[in-house]
């Protein structure tokens, strides 16, 4: 399979479809010049078979009649100097769908077949440009978004993570050489290989990939955005708050309690963190079948948010506790952070008390009512043992203090990423990977404390090498990569 996809030449458009000033459709494999040939003609005369890399030529395209269907420039890419290590030719074109759906009709008909997705970054990886981790990582640097997630990706693809393996590959191969050749002089009972430099080295590895390991929550949020989970009571303006932060009806408002049932997700750039919100089914007691499955999965992604909003409504100060102690409930861990948001500011509270008799007077403002419900709010907290980072009075309905929760959201962030100027692990296959070397490094360690023969030690370090292997594709099969490359673009 690995070597029939060597042995033909492709082509695919490299930029997106549709109009626009230029496009570009890229051929590679071994036959990529001399099949591009039969239809560019130079303006000068020159034929690409006799250019050298890294040249581009003026000239025009032309169908099986002759027609000229467009004024090109061919690039010449010669092997292995190219992004995929092959022949390759990149052709600029004027960025009609009509004259692109032809150059490349023109190029199969030649004998060019149509590229795969992320088949181009494959041969890359196949004739050794690069390693797995970067042919991934150039998937994250097209799909990036925001400043965040582009510099990971760039880390990545430029080989920093890969380096940082590459080093741990090295000593953990080193000593386990050594601990196997003791066991072709088992009779003599001799040591290669120092137990307590290896218990040290162990110790340093199992630490790094720990570290590795951990980066991973920060990594995918900044790869997929921050999960944050917006969840209450039915009826609190959860999904008005949803629709508001972003700028668009995503989801159903309605005033009859239940109306989400499921989650609802999208994502939103603030001050260059990808957040992505999730609106959730308002929590209370029901008997319907749906609404409670709907409010399981309100808990699920309570436990999966790094930032979570419970909002309560204004007008119905008497659910405050049952909101807040429910949360408190469900809330798994204490690291995450909490916004508490008092929604409806700008209604009056069902339940008319003094407070309004008093106003009327002209001694109690509505500020001042607001600033008692949120005091009262943190009492309750406290009491629940729930420590919000803020607790804001809110119109999601009016877009009051939105701006003030969009600040906050960012510098609650912001703080983080500030911190994580190292090697990060955003791909799930990476953080599998590194699990499975941990654990196997962990028993090691074990093995090499209760003295277990040396082939039993190696034979875990060597299911660690192999677990960092898969990463970089040093051990790879066909099926992981068509998992891995399926979800590129075509073209790249």
């Amino acid at each position: 399979m690995l070597q029939e996809l060597n042995n033909n030449t492709i082509c695919a458009q490299a930029t997106s479809v549709g109009q626009g000033a230029i496009s570009l459709i890229r051929v590679s494999g071994p036959d990529a010049l001399q099949l591009v040939s039969k239809a560019f003609v130079s303006r000068k005369g020159r034929k690409l078979e006799e250019m050298h890399g890294y040249t581009m030529c003026l000239g025009s395209f032309t169908n099986e009649s002759g027609t000229v269907l467009d004024d090109v420039v061919a690039a010449v890419y010669r092997a292995p100097e190219s992004y995929t290590g092959e022949d390759m030719v990149e052709i600029s074109c004027h960025a009609s769908p009509y004259i692109v759906s032809e150059i490349i009709r023109v190029l199969v008909d030649l004998g060019c077949r149509y590229a795969e997705p992320g088949e181009f970054t494959r041969r890359a990886f196949l004739n050794g440009k690069m390693d797995l981790a970067q042919a991934e990582a150039v998937a994250d640097v097209i799909a990036s978004e925001t400043e965040a997630s582009h510099k990971i990706a760039m880390q990545q693809l430029k080989g920093g993570f890969s380096n940082e393996l590459a080093r741990m590959r090295t000593q953990l191969l080193k000593i386990v050489s050594l601990m196997e050749l003791e066991l072709d002089f088992s009779e003599e009972d001799v040591e290669f290989a120092d137990r307590g430099e290896l218990r040290e080295l162990l110790d340093k590895a199992t630490a790094h990939i720990s570290e590795l390991i951990s980066s991973f929550k920060l990594g995918n949020a900044i790869k997929n955005g921050v999960p944050v989970a917006i969840v209450g009571a039915t009826n609190t303006g959860k999904s008005t708050l949803l629709n508001a932060l972003l700028g668009e009806d995503r989801a159903i408002v309605s005033s009859i309690a239940g109306t989400t049932r499921d989650t609802i997700e999208d994502t939103v750039n603030l001050d260059g963190i990808l957040f992505r919100f999730i609106d959730t089914a308002g929590i209370r007691r029901t008997l319907e079948t749906i609404e409670i499955a709907g409010i399981e999965r309100t808990y699920y992604k309570i436990k999966q948010a790094s930032v979570v909003l419970l909002v309560l409504d204004y007008t119905r100060q008497d659910d405050f506790e049952e909101s807040i102690n429910n949360l408190s409930t469900n809330l798994s861990s204490k690291d995450k952070t909490l916004i508490i948001l008092v929604n409806k500011i700008d209604e009056k509270p069902v339940v008319v008390t003094n407070i309004f008799e008093a106003e009327a007077a002209g001694t109690v403002t509505p500020e001042d009512d607001i600033s008692k419900v949120c005091d009262t709010v943190s009492e309750l907290a406290a009491a629940s043992g729930l420590s919000p980072m803020a607790i804001l009075p809110i119109s999601a309905k009016n877009n009051i203090g939105l701006d003030e929760l969009r600040t906050m959201l960012a510098n609650s962030q912001n703080a983080v990423h500030c911190g994580s100027e190292g090697v990060l692990v955003s791909n799930i296959r990476h953080y599998t990977a590194l699990k499975e070397a941990y654990e196997a490094l962990l028993k090691a360690k074990v093995a090499l404390d209760e003295r277990q023969p040396s082939d039993l030690v190696s034979q875990d370090i060597r299911e660690a090498l192999y677990s960092i292997g898969t990463i970089v594709g040093e051990i790879s099969t066909d099926e992981v990569l068509d998992n891995i490359f399926k979800n590129f673009c075509i073209g790249k």
